[in-house]
């Protein structure tokens, strides 16, 4: 096998760019990120709704997921606050108002509110979800860790609920919750064509020397 040159590269130096400048570049380049759609309550008694992108699953025994506060949301306080939140998916239909709740209200302002967003009891915790959204994860707080100038919220699932219409075969169907991402700037984006392949188990690979040579392109 001939060897091929490699195309040339720009390179991002965060010792040598300003904070905000190397951010925009990490956006753009970790992605697509699924977006957290966290609902919160102070102890006030006051909501709030907020999405958050850099979001992912921490632990699968016991169930947490995580998602990042960059800066001190009022998401961040009020889970500080009450020690509950949930996760609604951020599906396609409501785009607009997924972007709408990204506003900077103060603290005392209702987002769902504000966007037109229904909220419904969830089950378990005491902070609603998104009625509309086919997916909620409700949550109790099991730990925060702060790293710089931001704070990564780790929470335990104590329930999912998910609309019947989305569900078979046992699981959530990504076709029927049609989710959205984000990318870089005000980049977003749809989940597009669904493609399926299956993990190749290591015998495979020593009973059938030609699957390597086909990755490899001998």
């Amino acid at each position: 096998m001939t060897e091929q040159s490699s195309p040339p590269r720009v390179h991002f130096d965060p010792a040598e760019m300003a904070p905000g400048a190397f951010y925009r570049v990490l956006n753009s380049v970790v992605v697509p990120r699924p977006i957290a759609w966290v609902c919160t309550r102070s102890a006030e008694g006051v909501r709030n709704l907020a999405p958050h992108s850099f979001y992912t699953v921490a632990c699968v025994d016991p169930p947490v997921v995580q998602f990042t506060s960059v800066g001190r949301k009022d998401s961040l306080t009020n889970v500080e606050q009450t020690r509950e939140f949930t996760i609604s998916l951020t599906p396609e239909a409501l785009f607009e108002q997924v972007n709408a709740t990204a506003t900077d209200f103060p603290p005392d302002q209702d987002e769902a509110k504000h966007a037109g967003v229904r909220l419904e009891p969830s089950e378990v915790v005491g902070v609603p979800r998104v009625a509309e959204s086919p997916v909620s994860i409700e949550c109790v707080l099991h730990g925060t860790v702060s790293l710089g100038d931001s704070t990564v919220v780790f929470g335990r699932v104590v329930h999912i609920a998910v609309h019947a219409a989305a569900v078979r075969d046992g699981r959530p169907r990504i076709e029927e919750l049609r989710p959205l991402a984000r990318l870089g700037g005000n980049e977003w984006s749809t989940i597009g064509d669904i493609t399926e392949i299956r993990r190749i188990p290591y015998r495979d690979w020593s009973d059938d020397p030609a699957i390597g040579e086909r990755l490899r392109g001998g």
